[in-house]
């Protein structure tokens, strides 16, 4: 639905049009969750060019019992691909719960799906023994700030004191070679927006990845993220040691298949029981970057996704954390929904 002029004015009335419109807070709802909840709400859209656009009782089914007036407001823009759209309003707004006319579908239907692959960083978490564990502090409290400002008006601003190998993190060049790329070196396109393909070895079957467990798989130009589960272990006493890792033979083949990156939902893509590092040395040396302690793996599927993880812009920084994520396509989350 477009009007293309100002010469338009037009004001339209929806009535219980849940059966037909689904919409998902994907902020405060985890995948799988079953969704009960409707929003319903008045709405007034002005445009940049004239008129207006106005809808009463509308319903829309939501997944959680939350949602934003940006995000309905976005969805409704989107849906009715409006163009010009100025001032918004979102009026009147309540959650109802009550069963939905037919079977739910998820966010992803309605747009992209972003999954966060990344543990989170709290002040004394302990990523790999023996490396100090981050401090994160005030620098400025809100109460020391206002100080500063008008009466009503604080801040905060944090104070961190970390090793870079915290958290999930990413490797590049520079973390084992002197004269290897360093973090500002490394190009955009080298983290962001990867074509991807997970590979699953369940701990419990091994923890040594093969080449065999890589071969027969469409990996040239993609990163690669290997599931085994061991996230489950994370920040636990059993997470550092006998953890599953990739051999020397399958970061060859890795190379050989020129793989944008590799990563692992695991303690050290290098087998730690021993001092030597080939992984690391093959990989990095083929300048193809590391991402170590990804989680949430068993969310994605198998093809199908986009990965990103992106480090600040550091010069004469080898690592830093991350915030891995995965973007599902629409096709791609629409084929997992009905299966």
């Amino acid at each position: 639905m477009y009007f293309p002029t100002n010469k338009w004015r037009y004001s339209v009335s929806f009535k219980n049009l849940s059966a037909d419109k689904k919409i998902s807070s994907l902020a405060t709802t985890k995948p799988g969750t079953s969704m009960d909840k409707r929003v319903q709400f008045d709405f007034e859209i002005y445009f940049t060019n004239g008129g207006s656009l106005k809808g009463q009782d509308f319903r829309l089914d939501i997944q959680g019992d939350h949602i934003s007036d940006k995000e309905l407001t976005d969805y409704i823009v989107e849906d009715l691909r409006l163009l010009m759209v100025g001032e918004t309003k979102i009026l009147n707004k309540t959650i109802l719960t009550e069963p939905h006319k037919r079977r739910p579908i998820n966010a992803e239907t309605e747009s992209n799906l972003f999954i966060d692959l990344s543990h989170t960083i709290e002040d004394g978490l302990v990523t790999y023994k023996g490396l100090p564990a981050p401090i994160i502090c005030d620098y400025l409290s809100r109460e020391n700030s206002k100080q500063f400002y008008e009466e009503g008006t604080e801040f905060q601003i944090a104070k961190i004191e970390m090793v870079t190998n915290t958290g999930t993190y990413l490797d590049c060049p520079f973390h084992r070679f002197e004269n290897g790329k360093d973090l500002s070196e490394v190009g955009l396109a080298s983290f962001t927006d990867l074509d991807a393909i997970v590979i699953r070895v369940p701990h419990s079957e091994t923890l040594a990845i093969t080449k065999e467990h890589l071969i027969n798989r469409d990996i040239r130009n993609r990163a690669v993220l290997i599931h085994t589960g061991w996230d489950k272990n994370w920040n636990t006493e059993k997470y550092y040691d006998n953890h599953p890792y990739l051999t020397e033979e399958a970061a060859k083949y890795l190379r050989d298949c020129n793989v944008k990156l590799a990563g692992i939902d695991s303690h050290n893509i290098d087998d730690t029981s021993g001092k030597i590092r080939s992984v690391h040395t093959t990989l990095l040396g083929a300048e193809i970057l590391i991402v170590e302690h990804l989680c949430n793996l068993h969310l994605l599927p198998d093809e199908g996704f986009t990965f990103s993880a992106a480090p600040p812009k550091f010069k004469g920084a080898g690592t830093f954390p991350v915030r891995a994520m995965a973007k599902l396509s629409k096709n791609t989350s629409q084929k997992e929904n009905r299966n």
